[in-house]
């Protein structure tokens, strides 16, 4: 987290990461919609023909004032294929919360397998330990019959210690509440 004077601003930023293809951009896209323009900037978002991220998307969010600071949230996502590496070391550099987005669906276990431990990596890189960022699992898809329980994914994951939510961000459902969540831990992380 980031001070600014004189303005009494609170930089807060927040890494969305995942398997392509998982749902990153829609939650951004979401909590756009709910939040509206009045607190949300434009998304920024540079795409391929397919619609899958090239190198991530960025938004950033403006909610008031809380006892006299501003907080600003800027919310990225890290483009899930891991022949990005470096454009995630990037993103990641400076990262006070994730949300890691896991694919619910059975045949995306692997993907997500993959992308977390490809995340850990990255964070290693950074000289950053993700288990002392304040990281939370999202079980994006829940509303499709096939999907995974969050346990389930939890467990496959090793990321027992992390806190989950399910969702279905493309409904908007667990939108807010996983950056909420994340948030609330961002800012008790930094209170102490």
């Amino acid at each position: 987290m980031l001070i600014k004077r004189p303005k009494d601003e609170i930089m807060i930023k927040i890494a969305y990461f995942g398997p392509g293809m998982s749902g990153k951009t829609t939650n951004l896209e979401k909590i756009q919609e709910i939040v509206g323009k009045d607190y949300a900037s434009e998304l920024t978002s540079i795409r391929t023909q397919n619609h899958r991220t090239l190198f991530f998307d960025y938004m950033q969010l403006k909610i008031g004032p809380v006892y006299g600071i501003n907080p600003v949230i800027n919310l990225y996502t890290v483009a899930g294929q891991d022949f990005y590496h470096t454009t995630q070391e990037i993103i990641l550099a400076g990262v006070d919360g994730l949300v890691f987005v896991a694919d619910s669906q059975p045949d995306r276990m692997m993907d997500n397998v993959l992308s977390f431990n490809q995340l850990k990596r990255c964070l290693n890189s950074a000289k950053l330990d993700w288990m002392k960022i304040s990281t939370v699992l999202q079980c994006n898809k829940q509303d499709l019959e096939t999907a995974l329980e969050p346990e389930a994914i939890q467990d496959r994951l090793g990321a027992e210690k992390l806190r989950y939510l399910p969702a279905a961000a493309i409904h908007g459902i667990g939108v807010i509440e996983t950056l909420r969540e994340v948030l609330l831990m961002v800012i008790s992380a930094n209170v102490k």
